[in-house]
């Protein structure tokens, strides 16, 4: 990728036409040339935090194919700026577009942790795992602002409440403390992503994320005080980081992971503009093989909606990378597996506290 050419530290290299918007926003040639000449900034690449106004937090997950039936999202948008992300599509819904504003304007539910305490205290409600980034990711930069992800952990522990997190950010590792209080009782599983073992990949892929080797790093920690983490090494890409399948595996593994899941990449929406832009600014040597192995794991396109294939993919390339995993639990994960969490504590911690009577 030319330096000049690229919006530094960003995964989108540009804003893509929101489908609910009649009218579109374009950015002129003869307006950047103007710019240049005048000397003026066109976009000065910074990030908003927004605060919006839920109802509520808890999500329930009609998809068969993610496993989870409930999740919540402290924030909307991400400023990790994955360019694959399949979160980037919801940003349309908030009035935004799925590229550069889905990294650049993050929406703050600051009302979070109050909203969970309101749903666990539901007489209608019965305990079953909340997954804490089933969107976007609860461990971004923002949360080192903020702290909604960590007042929100309090609550899951002062009603004893099981509950998962996904993030590819070393920042868990702040939250240590809850963390090892909650795997006391089996109220916790952490799905740590790992998308390639090499930075210069990573950068590019996931331009604002914790470093390769401090996720590795993460595992071990979380590993080595009890808690329990699976290693999601997704999305697969094809001729990106699919010939490291093995190699992840075995770091996962070898930091104390108890499992790995996996996808293959698919672009829906609106991402599939925004990532074929990227690449072939990103990696104009390979970018049209590259989408073309996508589209053959995908019936011939790029976007993937079937429930039962979409994840997995189908043809000779999504079959050979589905082997590889097959192929890895066997070798790393044999004797390994993460517990179910404990479903069983929360009811009588309604009320805040063990009832006595």
């Amino acid at each position: 990728m030319n330096p000049k050419s690229i919006i530094k530290g960003r995964g989108a290299q540009l804003n893509v036409h929101n489908r609910f918007f009649e009218l579109s926003h374009e950015m002129r040639d003869d307006f950047l040339e103007y710019c240049q000449k005048e000397g003026e900034q066109v976009d000065k690449n910074k990030t908003q935090y927004l605060e919006v106004f839920p109802k509520t937090i808890v999500n329930k997950v009609k998809s068969p194919d993610v496993g989870m039936a409930y999740s919540m999202n402290a924030y909307q948008g991400c400023e990790h700026g994955c360019i694959y992300c399949y979160a980037r599509n919801t940003h349309e819904f908030w009035g935004y577009s799925a590229g550069l504003d889905f990294e650049r304007r993050i929406l703050v539910k600051k009302d979070a942790a109050k909203l969970l305490e309101a749903q666990l205290k539901k007489k209608s409600w019965k305990a079953y795992p909340i997954v804490m980034s089933g969107n976007t990711d609860c461990y971004q930069p923002a949360e080192q602002k903020f702290r909604i992800t960590r007042q929100c952990l309090e609550v899951f522990l002062k009603y004893k409440h099981p509950v998962g997190i996904i993030t590819k950010n070393s920042r868990i590792l702040d939250d240590l403390d809850i963390l090892k209080d909650l795997a006391k009782d089996n109220l916790i599983g952490v799905n740590i992503s790992i998308t390639s073992l090499s930075e210069e990949t990573r950068r590019v892929l996931e331009p604002r994320t914790t470093t390769i080797k401090k996720r590795l790093e993460t595992v071990k920690v979380l590993s080595d005080n009890g808690i329990p983490v699976n290693v999601m090494i997704a999305p697969i890409i094809p001729s990106i980081n699919s010939h490291e399948i093995l190699l992840m595996a075995k770091a996962a593994s070898d930091s104390g992971a108890l499992s790995i899941a996996h996808t293959i990449v698919r672009l829906n929406g609106a991402i599939g503009e925004v990532f074929s832009d990227w690449i072939k600014k990103a990696m104009p040597d390979r970018a049209e093989k590259v989408l073309h192995q996508i589209e053959s794991c995908h019936g011939g396109q790029l976007n993937d909606s079937r429930y039962g294939t979409r994840m997995r993919g189908e043809g000779k390339i999504a079959e050979q990378i589905n082997n590889l995993i097959k192929l890895a639990r066997q070798q790393y994960f044999k004797d390994k597996g993460m517990p179910k969490l404990n479903c069983d504590l929360h009811e009588p911690y309604k009320a805040g506290q063990l009832k006595l009577f």
